[in-house]
């Protein structure tokens, strides 16, 4: 089998670009015939189509990269597996993608986005997102490097720290998580709440509104953010600094950190819905709290990254749910126990290593790759 896998390569930190480099690692580690390739790259692309003849091309993106992940391949004769993740309403390419043989995805969650989009989902397949538990794998606070951490951070030895990353906190669920934060404050042993964001406009005036939020609900002086630029590298010790993961996210098609936060031995408060119900186990690995709220849209404007002209407005056929708000009530709940209980908290994360290793580690998924590929493209 050769497989040439389409991603932002080199790849950045960006989920996406790990997606696919994880792919690329993991196939390559169990002997398949695999390149990895810039998915922007027109020229690249057409020399390994040339030289390589891939069996398949496999490329990493949301439906708006169909032109690149699969119009330019098919084009030149490469039979194409583009590997989705949701990102609002499929608003384009949707029999581009119907003609397909095989469209992989990240979640059930994922695949029924499509499906309520106009896709039969007949020839979609979900593929989780891989993990690597070489490098995310738990290590003890009084390791150097995870204790520089948490004294950069201000957090005390004999504090608990929550954390919260992400491109923003308030898209990983850190409004709610204050809000539940506030009502159990002194309820449970002295504690830090990190947000771990990435250096960005929107992030800074989304900061601003966090603070704010913080300050009116009285806890300001123990939320901490810090907007840096980090790498992989440096992920698994801030994992392992922290007590619990905190991300009951507003929307998530995987959750690849709450994913590597189980296999640094954290437990996890989540929300139950979307891709969480598949990489999350209720009272295991995770508490998962309900859905408090959904945002319901009736309309939206797409441009040309959606293929469209500037400015088109689609009007649904039927409201579309486009974000979840986890119940702070439900988050308080998971929270007052965790915190108050270090061997349930040990438990889970023991828990939530052990389900990562098993199901979610690169090599595995590049096993699992190989099998779909081949009971549904008959490619060996």
């Amino acid at each position: 089998m050769k497989v040439l896998v389409l991603y932002d390569y080199p790849p950045s930190p960006g989920g996406l670009a790990t997606q696919g480099d994880l792919l690329y690692k993991g196939l390559k580690e169990i002997g398949v015939d695999v390149y990895p390739v810039n998915s922007e790259s027109a020229q690249e692309k057409e020399w390994y189509f040339q030289w390589f003849k891939p069996d398949v091309a496999v490329g990493v993106g949301y439906w708006g990269h169909c032109p690149d992940l699969v119009v330019h391949p098919q084009k030149h004769g490469v039979t194409v597996v583009p590997w989705l993740v949701a990102d609002g309403y499929l608003a384009n390419y949707k029999e581009i993608l119907e003609d397909l043989p095989l469209i992989l995805v990240t979640s059930n969650w994922v695949k029924q986005v499509y499906i309520r989009d106009g896709l039969s989902g007949k020839n979609i397949e979900v593929l989780p997102v891989g993990c690597d538990t070489d490098l995310f794998c738990p290590y003890d606070k009084k390791n150097p490097k995870v204790a520089c951490i948490r004294r950069s951070l201000g957090v005390a030895d004999d504090q608990l720290m929550l954390l919260t990353a992400g491109g923003d906190a308030a898209s990983k669920g850190a409004q709610e998580v204050m809000q539940a934060l506030a009502i159990i404050d002194k309820k449970v042993p002295d504690w830090k709440y990190v947000c771990k964001v990435w250096p960005q406009p929107r992030t800074e005036q989304q900061n601003l509104l966090d603070f704010q939020l913080a300050t009116s609900l009285g806890i300001e002086k123990k939320i901490i953010y810090t907007t840096n630029k980090i790498s992989r590298n440096f992920m698994p010790y801030l994992l392992s600094s922290c007590d619990i993961y905190a991300a009951p996210s507003r929307l998530e098609g995987f959750g690849m950190i709450q994913v590597e936060a189980n296999a640094c031995e954290k437990p996890v408060i989540g929300i139950k819905a979307m891709g969480l119900l598949d990489t999350m186990i209720q009272g295991q690995t995770a508490f998962l709290a309900q859905v408090g709220k959904e945002i319901v849209l009736k309309e939206t404007i797409l441009g040309p990254e959606s293929g469209y002209k500037p400015n088109t407005k689609i009007v649904f056929k039927e409201p579309r749910v486009v974000d979840y708000r986890a119940d702070a009530n439900d988050i308080a709940k998971y929270l007052l126990e965790l915190m108050n209980n270090p061997k349930l908290r040990k438990t889970m994360g023991e828990n939530g290593r052990k389900r990562v290793v098993e199901n979610y580690d690169y090599r595995v998924v590049a096993k699992k790759f190989v099998n779909i590929i081949s009971k549904r493209l008959g490619v060996k």
